[in-house]
């Protein structure tokens, strides 16, 4: 994590800096607000403002805004004054670190507001071949799309990539292409020049300049509009970029990663994104498997963010009960990872004993979690696995018995009744019969109609 110090560096902040060096934050500094917003436009990127709150802290944050750049900020101080750091936290500040600092409190701060330490925790097969591909292509520069349904993880994949590359030394820069207005979209990528437009009162570098010799994420990129897609495809092409209103291009030396929760491949085919842009991103592709379909990883990683939980709210580790476990791994989770994390969140919270119960383990609404999911969860669930078992019965065996075991199936969903199998069947009430003759003449069991039923 790329760490901003603004303010005078003596006495306990300097401390302060220390233990976030401790922690793995990569630290600069500098003294006025105007400084920081002057180097966040030239390219020094961070991922977190740690300010000294006698600073105008609500003048930094508009400067910021005026300039397009967003950075949480978290206010320190000697002496903790509840007023000044209430007035930090109406200003705009996320959280407020009194000096002197303590190790662990400026760690869980770190770790909460920049929201980057995210370790990768995976057990299930379907994942470790995600992970075993990443670890076979990250030492490259191509390019590499990453697929999977939202909150699947594909960030956190996107930086352990990163952090297995020969750029892991290197700056890491994430750009949310849904999140930011496509108006605001080009300036943020490839930066602008002064007077480019009503606003641009200075050149600022774009995130492309900022992770020069990086790795850059285009994180749901699928929402990136045609003419954006166009200049990001010179971009990967020529390693070259253009600032809005600028002369003359600039190289960039960057690793491209991409996103998307949607089927690049349709959108493609409904006009919507550049076929020779999905080819130069694809390069390989890393599909994640939604959670439902790695449930070997559901409890692991319960289990770590119930560790994580427990420290970011000052409470004791405890472990699941054995109910919860069961409910968490019989649970759907349509939302993934992320939803995953909110309901341990809340389990956490919510469990007061000396393990998580079971009671605990909620859905979002409130409602309770129910033991292998909700109805419609547990019916998908078991044609799911009869589908399976149904295919492997059938491995290896003739036609004419599957022929055979489908028409006595059949027949007995339908208690009997010939008629109905028959159209079920897609064949006529006479072969049938044919059918069910030399059945019985074989000495295979033929369900008889039962009481009621239309013998036909």
């Amino acid at each position: 994590m790329r760490l901003l110090v603004v303010g005078k560096l003596n006495g306990q902040l300097s401390t302060a800096v220390k233990m976030a060096m401790s922690a793995g934050a990569k630290v600069s500094h500098v003294e006025t607000i105007q400084a920081a917003t002057h180097a966040l436009r030239a390219g020094q990127g961070a991922d977190l403002l740690l300010v000294d709150y006698d600073l105008d802290i609500a003048a930094l944050i508009e400067a910021n805004e005026a300039e397009r750049i967003r950075v949480p900020v978290v206010a320190c101080g000697v002496a903790a004054d509840p007023q000044r750091a209430a007035a930090a936290i109406r200003a705009g500040a996320k959280e407020f670190i009194p000096l002197p600092p303590e190790a662990e409190l400026i760690a869980a701060v770190l770790a909460a507001v920049s929201d980057d330490n995210r370790p990768m925790v995976v057990r299930d097969a379907a994942m470790q071949a995600v992970i075993s591909l990443a670890d076979q292509i990250a030492g490259s520069d191509a390019s590499i799309l990453i697929t999977g349904e939202s909150g699947s993880g594909k960030e956190v994949v996107a930086r352990y990539v990163h952090q297995k590359s020969r750029r892991a030394n290197r700056p890491f820069i994430s750009v949310n292409c849904a999140a930011i207005p496509e108006n605001l979209l080009e300036s943020e990528l490839f930066g602008h020049e002064k007077g480019a437009f009503t606003g641009a009162l200075a050149r600022r570098v774009g995130k492309f300049e900022e992770a020069n010799g990086g790795t850059l994420l285009l994180d749901e990129i699928s929402e990136m509009d045609a003419r954006l897609q166009a200049k990001l495809l010179r971009a990967i092409q020529e390693r070259e970029i253009d600032r809005v209103g600028g002369t003359k291009p600039v190289k960039v030396d960057i690793r491209i990663l991409a996103t998307s929760n949607r089927d690049l491949v349709q959108a493609v085919k409904d006009g919507v994104f550049r076929e020779d842009l999905l080819y130069r991103l694809n390069v390989v592709n890393l599909r994640l498997p939604p959670l439902r379909e790695r449930p070997g990883d559901v409890v692991a990683l319960a289990e770590h963010f119930a560790r994580k939980y427990a420290a970011a709210n000052g409470v004791a580790e405890r472990p699941l009960s054995a109910e919860a476990k069961r409910r968490l791994t019989g649970h759907r989770w349509p939302g993934n990872v992320r939803e995953l994390e909110n309901a341990i969140h809340r389990a956490v919270l919510l469990s007061p004993g000396n393990e998580i119960s079971e009671d605990a383990v909620r859905l979002p609404d409130g409602q309770p979690m129910l033991a292998g999911g909700d109805v419609a969860s547990r019916t998908a669930q078991a044609a799911a696995t009869a589908a399976e078992a149904v295919t492997r019965a059938y491995v290896g065996q003739t036609v004419a018995a599957m022929e055979q075991q489908l028409i006595i199936d059949t027949l007995e969903h339908c208690l009997g009744n010939r008629t109905h199998a028959a159209n079920i069947l897609g064949i006529s009430i006479r072969t049938l019969r044919n059918k069910l003759k030399e059945y019985n003449e074989a000495g295979v069991a033929v369900p008889a109609p039962h009481m009621g039923a239309n013998a036909a």
